[in-house]
Protein backbone atom coordinates (compact mmCIF):
# COMPACT_ATOMS: atom_id res chain seq x y z
CA UNK A 1 0.00 0.00 0.00
CA UNK A 2 1.56 3.36 -0.99
CA UNK A 3 2.40 5.76 1.47
CA UNK A 4 0.75 9.11 1.66
CA UNK A 5 3.06 12.07 1.50
CA UNK A 6 2.90 14.68 4.41
CA UNK A 7 1.18 17.00 1.78
CA UNK A 8 -1.51 14.75 0.74
CA UNK A 9 -2.48 13.49 4.68
CA UNK A 10 -2.42 17.58 5.38
CA UNK A 11 -5.01 17.64 2.62
CA UNK A 12 -7.44 14.88 3.94
CA UNK A 13 -7.10 16.47 7.46
CA UNK A 14 -7.90 19.88 6.44
CA UNK A 15 -10.93 18.79 3.93
CA UNK A 16 -12.10 16.29 6.82
CA UNK A 17 -11.82 19.16 9.29
CA UNK A 18 -13.69 21.39 6.59
CA UNK A 19 -16.34 19.15 5.93
CA UNK A 20 -16.75 18.64 10.42
CA UNK A 21 -17.01 22.40 10.75
CA UNK A 22 -19.60 22.96 8.12
CA UNK A 23 -21.48 19.96 9.78
CA UNK A 24 -21.47 21.25 13.11
CA UNK A 25 -22.41 24.90 11.65
CA UNK A 26 -24.90 23.76 9.75
CA UNK A 27 -26.93 22.05 12.67
CA UNK A 28 -26.13 24.77 15.21
CA UNK A 29 -27.38 27.51 12.95
CA UNK A 30 -30.78 27.71 13.67
CA UNK A 31 -29.61 28.13 17.48
CA UNK A 32 -27.16 30.75 16.37
CA UNK A 33 -29.80 32.68 14.44
CA UNK A 34 -32.01 32.44 17.49
CA UNK A 35 -29.63 34.02 19.70
CA UNK A 36 -28.28 36.41 17.10
CA UNK A 37 -32.14 37.48 15.96
CA UNK A 38 -31.97 40.55 18.41
CA UNK A 39 -29.25 42.38 21.18
CA UNK A 40 -31.78 41.39 24.16
CA UNK A 41 -31.62 37.71 22.85
CA UNK A 42 -27.69 37.59 22.58
CA UNK A 43 -27.47 39.13 25.98
CA UNK A 44 -29.42 36.73 27.62
CA UNK A 45 -28.08 34.35 26.03
CA UNK A 46 -24.64 35.99 27.33
CA UNK A 47 -25.53 36.48 30.64
CA UNK A 48 -27.12 32.79 31.39
CA UNK A 49 -23.57 31.57 30.84
CA UNK A 50 -22.81 33.35 34.27
CA UNK A 51 -19.09 33.41 35.24
CA UNK A 52 -18.14 32.36 31.74
CA UNK A 53 -20.48 35.14 29.39
CA UNK A 54 -16.79 36.96 28.29
CA UNK A 55 -15.27 33.69 27.02
CA UNK A 56 -18.27 32.74 25.66
CA UNK A 57 -18.81 36.38 24.08
CA UNK A 58 -15.11 36.20 22.84
CA UNK A 59 -16.08 32.56 21.23
CA UNK A 60 -18.43 34.26 19.31
CA UNK A 61 -16.21 36.80 18.18
CA UNK A 62 -13.38 34.18 17.26
CA UNK A 63 -16.22 32.34 15.67
CA UNK A 64 -17.29 34.92 13.52
CA UNK A 65 -14.03 35.11 11.94
CA UNK A 66 -13.12 32.02 11.34
CA UNK A 67 -16.46 30.09 9.82
CA UNK A 68 -19.79 31.85 10.79
CA UNK A 69 -21.19 34.36 8.27
CA UNK A 70 -21.85 36.69 11.18
CA UNK A 71 -21.40 40.52 10.81
CA UNK A 72 -18.37 41.47 12.83
CA UNK A 73 -20.29 44.82 13.46
CA UNK A 74 -23.32 43.21 15.20
CA UNK A 75 -20.91 41.04 17.40
CA UNK A 76 -18.84 44.58 18.29
CA UNK A 77 -22.31 46.52 19.06
CA UNK A 78 -23.39 43.80 20.82
CA UNK A 79 -20.33 43.71 23.14
CA UNK A 80 -20.58 47.45 23.99
CA UNK A 81 -24.55 47.06 24.97
CA UNK A 82 -23.51 43.81 27.34
CA UNK A 83 -20.45 45.05 28.71
CA UNK A 84 -20.96 48.83 27.90
CA UNK A 85 -17.89 50.58 26.16
CA UNK A 86 -14.25 49.77 28.03
CA UNK A 87 -15.38 45.84 28.64
CA UNK A 88 -17.29 45.07 25.36
CA UNK A 89 -14.34 46.93 23.53
CA UNK A 90 -11.69 44.64 25.71
CA UNK A 91 -13.75 41.44 25.16
CA UNK A 92 -14.22 41.88 21.56
CA UNK A 93 -10.29 43.10 20.51
CA UNK A 94 -9.54 39.77 22.57
CA UNK A 95 -11.42 37.64 20.17
CA UNK A 96 -10.74 39.54 16.97
CA UNK A 97 -6.56 38.90 17.83
CA UNK A 98 -7.28 35.14 18.79
CA UNK A 99 -9.59 34.58 15.97
CA UNK A 100 -7.34 36.32 13.44
CA UNK A 101 -4.72 34.95 15.07
CA UNK A 102 -5.61 30.92 14.12
CA UNK A 103 -7.10 32.02 10.47
CA UNK A 104 -3.25 33.49 10.14
CA UNK A 105 -1.51 31.09 11.35
CA UNK A 106 -3.60 27.77 9.69
CA UNK A 107 -3.30 29.46 6.40
CA UNK A 108 0.21 29.92 6.66
CA UNK A 109 1.25 26.91 8.13
CA UNK A 110 -1.27 24.40 7.80
CA UNK A 111 -3.97 25.82 4.88
CA UNK A 112 -1.91 27.61 2.24
CA UNK A 113 -2.49 25.59 -0.63
CA UNK A 114 -6.80 24.97 -0.37
CA UNK A 115 -6.76 28.84 0.67
CA UNK A 116 -4.75 29.84 -2.33
CA UNK A 117 -7.01 27.42 -4.67
CA UNK A 118 -9.95 29.18 -2.72
CA UNK A 119 -8.58 33.02 -3.76
CA UNK A 120 -8.28 31.64 -7.70
CA UNK A 121 -11.71 30.75 -8.03
CA UNK A 122 -12.82 34.46 -7.33
CA UNK A 123 -11.94 37.82 -9.45
CA UNK A 124 -10.80 40.41 -7.12
CA UNK A 125 -8.67 43.25 -9.00
CA UNK A 126 -6.58 43.55 -5.82
CA UNK A 127 -5.35 40.03 -5.27
CA UNK A 128 -2.64 41.63 -7.83
CA UNK A 129 -1.58 43.69 -4.52
CA UNK A 130 -0.47 40.86 -2.78
CA UNK A 131 3.01 40.09 -4.42
CA UNK A 132 3.52 43.88 -3.30
CA UNK A 133 4.13 43.76 0.78
CA UNK A 134 4.33 47.68 0.77
CA UNK A 135 1.32 48.19 -1.58
CA UNK A 136 -0.68 45.26 -0.02
CA UNK A 137 -0.43 46.36 3.61
CA UNK A 138 -1.67 49.97 2.36
CA UNK A 139 -4.56 48.22 0.97
CA UNK A 140 -4.68 46.29 4.20
CA UNK A 141 -4.87 49.14 6.60
CA UNK A 142 -7.73 51.05 4.49
CA UNK A 143 -9.46 48.28 3.90
CA UNK A 144 -9.64 48.24 8.08
CA UNK A 145 -10.50 51.37 8.53
CA UNK A 146 -13.24 51.55 6.64
CA UNK A 147 -16.46 50.85 8.88
CA UNK A 148 -18.95 48.14 7.10
CA UNK A 149 -16.70 46.32 4.80
CA UNK A 150 -16.10 42.65 4.69
CA UNK A 151 -12.59 42.28 6.60
CA UNK A 152 -11.90 38.81 7.88
CA UNK A 153 -11.59 37.05 3.91
CA UNK A 154 -8.28 39.53 3.87
CA UNK A 155 -6.94 37.56 7.39
CA UNK A 156 -6.56 34.56 5.83
CA UNK A 157 -4.83 36.55 2.06
CA UNK A 158 -2.79 37.97 4.34
CA UNK A 159 -1.03 35.18 5.32
CA UNK A 160 -0.47 34.13 1.86
CA UNK A 161 1.65 37.29 1.41
CA UNK A 162 5.43 37.51 3.24
CA UNK A 163 4.03 39.91 5.45
CA UNK A 164 5.63 39.56 9.10
CA UNK A 165 3.19 38.65 11.99
CA UNK A 166 3.92 42.03 13.71
CA UNK A 167 3.30 43.76 11.27
CA UNK A 168 0.34 42.27 9.97
CA UNK A 169 -1.19 42.12 13.49
CA UNK A 170 -0.11 45.76 14.33
CA UNK A 171 -2.36 46.70 10.84
CA UNK A 172 -4.85 45.08 12.61
CA UNK A 173 -5.05 46.24 15.67
CA UNK A 174 -4.58 50.26 14.44
CA UNK A 175 -6.63 49.91 11.69
CA UNK A 176 -9.63 48.17 13.39
CA UNK A 177 -9.70 49.53 16.90
CA UNK A 178 -11.34 53.26 16.62
CA UNK A 179 -14.32 51.49 14.85
CA UNK A 180 -14.42 48.32 17.70
CA UNK A 181 -14.69 51.31 19.82
CA UNK A 182 -17.24 53.00 17.88
CA UNK A 183 -19.35 50.26 18.10
CA UNK A 184 -19.09 49.26 21.64
CA UNK A 185 -20.18 52.66 22.03
CA UNK A 186 -23.14 52.79 19.76
CA UNK A 187 -24.12 49.27 21.83
CA UNK A 188 -23.80 51.12 24.96
CA UNK A 189 -25.87 54.17 24.15
CA UNK A 190 -28.10 51.72 22.35
CA UNK A 191 -28.83 49.40 26.33
CA UNK A 192 -29.22 53.13 28.31
CA UNK A 193 -31.90 53.82 25.75
CA UNK A 194 -29.66 57.63 24.74
CA UNK A 195 -30.99 56.56 21.12
CA UNK A 196 -30.08 60.38 20.10
CA UNK A 197 -26.02 59.58 20.57
CA UNK A 198 -26.59 56.17 19.05
CA UNK A 199 -27.65 57.72 15.76
CA UNK A 200 -25.10 60.39 15.75
CA UNK A 201 -22.78 57.33 15.61
CA UNK A 202 -24.48 55.65 13.12
CA UNK A 203 -24.85 58.57 11.00
CA UNK A 204 -20.73 59.05 11.47
CA UNK A 205 -20.24 55.45 10.56
CA UNK A 206 -22.31 55.56 7.28
CA UNK A 207 -20.38 58.48 6.09
CA UNK A 208 -17.20 56.86 6.75
CA UNK A 209 -18.42 54.15 5.07
CA UNK A 210 -19.28 56.34 2.22
CA UNK A 211 -16.59 58.35 2.01
CA UNK A 212 -13.89 55.91 2.70
CA UNK A 213 -15.41 53.41 0.01
CA UNK A 214 -15.22 56.45 -2.87
CA UNK A 215 -12.11 57.84 -2.09
CA UNK A 216 -10.40 54.29 -1.20
CA UNK A 217 -8.66 54.18 -4.22
CA UNK A 218 -6.73 57.95 -4.05
CA UNK A 219 -6.31 56.89 -0.14
CA UNK A 220 -4.11 53.77 -1.25
CA UNK A 221 -2.56 56.29 -3.99
CA UNK A 222 -1.48 58.85 -1.49
CA UNK A 223 -0.16 56.16 1.41
CA UNK A 224 1.78 54.71 -1.39
CA UNK A 225 3.25 57.66 -2.50
CA UNK A 226 3.90 58.36 1.30
CA UNK A 227 5.71 54.64 1.76
CA UNK A 228 7.37 55.31 -1.24
CA UNK A 229 8.83 58.78 -0.14
CA UNK A 230 9.57 56.92 2.93
CA UNK A 231 12.03 54.60 1.18
CA UNK A 232 13.55 56.75 -0.55
CA UNK A 233 14.61 58.79 2.53
CA UNK A 234 15.54 55.57 4.29
CA UNK A 235 17.81 54.52 1.16
CA UNK A 236 19.45 57.81 0.57
CA UNK A 237 20.19 58.42 4.66
CA UNK A 238 22.13 55.08 4.04
CA UNK A 239 23.97 56.08 1.03
CA UNK A 240 24.93 59.14 3.15
CA UNK A 241 25.93 57.17 5.88
CA UNK A 242 28.05 55.24 3.81
CA UNK A 243 29.60 57.69 2.13
CA UNK A 244 30.61 59.08 5.79
CA UNK A 245 32.09 55.80 6.72
CA UNK A 246 34.27 55.16 3.23
CA UNK A 247 35.59 58.71 3.90
CA UNK A 248 36.52 57.54 7.68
Amino acid sequence: MPQLSKKTFANILIGLALILSIGVLIYYSPALIEIMSSMDHFSAFIHSTGHWGPIMFILFQILQIVVAPIPGEVVQIAGGYIYGVTLGSLYTTIGLILGSAIAFYFTRFIGRDYISKLLQKKKYKWLSLIHDEKKFSVFLFIFFVIPGLPKDLLVFVAALTSMSSFRFFSILIVGRLPWIIASAALGSTIQMQQYSIAIIISVIAVIGFVLGYIYKDKMMKWFSTVEKTKGRTHSAKRKVNHSLNTRE
